[in-house]
């Protein structure tokens, strides 16, 4: 989450007339994350999150997010839908942007999961594939592995080995290497695509709500506890694997979800690119985000380490 956009607490008010949840009492910009602006609203009657899409998200994509969700829900999954209008529509216009108001759900996000915290979250991804069984909307994913080349090509050789000497390389030999072992015949489900720490909700050791579902997408399902184990398994600068914090997600998955013995196979590569992916895509917004921007600019490096890490170490992912 972040704020590209600013909005007055007088648009927010007139904005809130709209719906049946109150007046505004207070307006705080959330500085997180680097996709969307969002604020966090406190009216006379509760609290809520409001967003407004920015340039990565494609507003005809908000109708597939809309029904994930509310499947979820319905599912018993927590995760917090969007909030209609009177007049039923969810998908609003605000200061030239797409917005939605979307429900509050209570927790922290933590910096430093725990065991039982990692199991929880992995019993919540494997619920989440389990309910996702019979949702028929789907969305291409817009950063798989068919856009990473693209997306090295936009950060440029000479911008990528001024964040790493000789980051280029790396990048185009793993490229190399994915697009001629990349598996296209496993199980495909809805995913989460982006669920790290700081997209769960937690109170103590219990997860209240997986949050932040625009990059959610239709892709290998194992792909998306690949993403998550990579998210949650090292420390925050990729320079420490967490063994314990590996086994007890994966667990926690499978508590929920059965991982096929091919699924378990595929892990080591999938983990790679899940790696890969997000160095680009944080190189590319270090190269990119303006400095004005109130947004936290993550550190490409700290992927960097986790694919080298998979590179090596692909024994982690055995029973």
């Amino acid at each position: 989450m972040a704020v590209y956009t600013k909005v007055s607490a007088e648009e927010i008010g007139d904005f809130l007339k709209r719906f049946d949840v109150g007046t505004l009492v207070s307006a705080k910009g959330i500085a997180e994350g680097v996709e969307n602006s969002n604020y966090l609203l406190e009216t006379t009657q509760g609290q809520y999150i409001l967003t407004l899409y920015e340039k990565r998200v494609d507003p005809a994509d908000l109708p597939f997010f809309i029904a994930l969700l509310d499947h979820l829900a319905a599912h018993g999954c927590k995760v917090p839908p969007m909030i209609a209008d009177r007049e039923g529509e969810k998908i609003q216009q605000l200061c030239g942007r797409s917005a939605c108001l979307i429900v509050f759900l209570p927790g922290v996000s933590v910096s430093h999961p725990t065991e039982a915290q990692a199991r929880s979250t992995g019993q919540a991804l494997g619920e989440m594939h389990r309910a996702l069984a019979d949702f028929a909307p789907e969305r291409r994913n817009m950063m798989d592995h068919d856009g990473w080349r693209t997306l090295a090509d936009q950060c440029g050789q000479a911008q990528l080995d001024h964040i790493a000497p000789g980051l280029a390389s790396v990048v185009a030999k793993e490229l190399d290497h994915l697009d001629e072992h990349w598996p296209h015949a496993l199980p495909q489900s809805a995913i989460h695509a982006d669920l790290f720490p700081d997209n769960v909700l937690m109170l103590g050791d219990r997860v209240t709500g997986l949050i932040d579902f625009y990059f959610s997408c239709t892709d290998i399902r194992a792909y998306d506890l690949a993403v998550t184990h990579a998210a949650w398994c090292f420390s925050e600068d990729g320079g420490d694997f967490h063994g314990p914090i590996s086994r007890a997600l994966i667990g926690g998955y499978e508590s929920a979800l059965p991982i096929s013995d091919v699924e378990r196979r595929a892990l080591p590569l999938l983990a790679r690119g899940a790696a890969l992916r997000f160095l680009l895509t944080r190189a590319f917004d270090w190269i990119n985000t303006p400095a004005d921007a109130l947004v936290t600019r993550k550190d490409p490096q700290a992927f960097l380490r986790r694919l080298q890490y998979y590179q090596t170490h692909p024994e982690i992912f055995e029973i």
